[in-house]
C-alpha cells in the first residue's frame, strides 16, 4: 500500500506534526477524524488517486486544494527530493497563499471521468487480444 506523507504546520510555519500513514479508506479517515480540525487547510499533489483522498478530507476539513504539479516545479527541482520534504514545501506554499493548483471536478464529472478511462483501457485490452 501506498503511504501517505504529510506535514501539519502552525500559522507561523512551524511543523507541528508529521509522518506517514498506509492510505486506505479507513485509515486516512480515522486520521482525519483525529488529527486534523475543522478549520484547516489540506494542500494535496495531483496524482492519480488524488480525487479518492479530497472525497475523504473535504468531509473533515475547511478547504482542500489539489496543487498543480507543472507549476510547482520548485519541489522537483530542490536539492534534496523526498516525500516529506515535498509534504512541508506544499504546507507552506498554502500557508502563504503561493500554491498554484488545478481546477477539481465535481463528483459526476469525476465519476464519467473514471468511466470513460476504464472504457479506454478495456478497448484497449481488446485491441491486443484481436491482433495476436
Amino acid at each position: 500500500m501506498t503511504p501517505l506523507t504529510f506535514c501539519i504546520l502552525n500559522r507561523e510555519g512551524d511543523t507541528v506534526r508529521e509522518g506517514e500513514i498506509v492510505l486506505t479508506r479507513e485509515r486516512l479517515t480515522d486520521f482525519a477524524r483525529r488529527i486534523l480540525q475543522p478549520a484547516d487547510h489540506v494542500a494535496l499533489e495531483s496524482t492519480t488517486n488524488c480525487w479518492a483522498v479530497v472525497d475523504v478530507l473535504q468531509q473533515h476539513v475547511a478547504n482542500v486544494v489539489v496543487s498543480n504539479p507543472m507549476a510547482t516545479k520548485a519541489i522537483a527541482h530542490s536539492k534534496i527530493k523526498t516525500d516529506k520534504v515535498d509534504a512541508k514545501v506544499l504546507a507552506q506554499m498554502l500557508r502563504c497563499d503561493f500554491l498554484p493548483t488545478v481546477w477539481q471536478p465535481d463528483t459526476a464529472t469525476r465519476l464519467r471521468r473514471q468511466l470513460s478511462g476504464r472504457r479506454a483501457s478495456l478497448a484497449g485490452q481488446r485491441t491486443q487480444l484481436v491482433s495476436h
